[in-house]
């Protein structure tokens, strides 16, 4: 997602450096849209008045940021660091600290609209941090995204993008089970479909996903194994709060499942296969 929305951000009119674990690829996006490759995220903060990443995990996160050759080597006093990754809200806050430790600003700015969001520019954000700073770096967001929202103070972005995901996988997990159930009992998906949009079950996630399963389409928007990694967070989350996620223990368990058998690079809606394989069922268009 963050070749898109660095693409964007230069389409835009602004001179943005880049990096990428993968070299090749910061050469590329420089290459065709006129950024400048960088060699280290230490060098992008030297060179830039505000750094975005979006990477996969937390761990991620801390090496880019606060990890040899990081931001945080790199970065001025007065400038701000956003991250748009969906990481630990606790540990989000610790690198926060750090970062101000330095002089240098700090926002969690997770977004959600997967790829084809980072590439339109319509993505959402959710942000977390001092209201002023969000309010400085407001322009850069809305060339990247349509919908911005101050959610509150340090870690509250990735609270807000936790609590989405926690109700989107939920809800594709009861899907499978409603598509595979009607199925195996005889009706057809279609159908099934149509008295979903007409019912008080209609669900945008379901209207925009079930088109790709019916049509066998698994290629990845939004992986399963990063739904994962964010199901995990989510329970992480409730612990630390004292909050029980009861279903979404369960929809991990799914999740996991899905993985294991092999799906965990494609979409996340996928994991209907597993009960379709179980009780031997295709949800499919004829």
């Amino acid at each position: 997602m963050g070749y898109p929305m660095a693409r964007n951000l230069i389409r835009a009119g602004h001179e943005v450096a880049v990096w990428s674990h993968t070299a090749e690829k910061a050469r590329q996006l420089a290459a065709e849209a006129g950024g400048t490759a960088m060699v280290s995220p230490k060098e992008v903060a030297g060179a830039s008045d505000c750094v975005f990443l979006c990477v996969g995990d937390t761990e991620m996160a801390t090496e880019v940021i606060l990890g040899a050759n990081g931001v945080v080597e790199g970065a001025r006093p007065g400038s701000v660091v956003a991250d748009a990754s969906t990481i630990s809200p606790k540990q989000s806050r610790k690198i926060g600290k750090a970062l101000k430790a330095k002089g240098v600003d700090f926002l969690d700015a997770p977004c959600t609209g997967s790829t084809p969001g980072a590439e339109g520019g319509t993505l959402t954000f959710m942000v977390g941090g001092d209201q002023a700073v969000f309010e400085r770096i407001k322009p850069f967001l809305e060339v990247m995204g349509k919908r911005i929202y101050y959610c509150g103070g340090a870690g509250l972005g990735l609270q807000a993008k936790l609590s989405q995901n926690l109700i989107l996988c939920n809800i594709m997990a009861a899907f499978s089970e409603g598509m595979v159930l009607s199925a195996k009992g005889g009706v057809d998906p279609r159908l099934m479909l149509d008295i979903l949009d007409n019912s008080a079950a209609k669900s945008g996630l379901i209207s925009y996903k079930a088109p790709f399963i019916l049509r066998r389409d698994f290629r990845a928007n939004f992986s399963t194994k990063w739904m994962h990694k964010d199901i995990g967070l989510m329970l992480e989350s409730g612990k630390e709060l004292g909050v029980p996620l009861p279903l979404t223990g369960l929809t991990q368990q799914l999740f996991q499942t899905a993985i294991s058998e092999g799906h965990g690079d494609e979409d996340f809606c996928s994991t209907i296969k597993v009960l379709e394989e179980t009780v031997r069922v295709r949800i499919e268009a004829e």
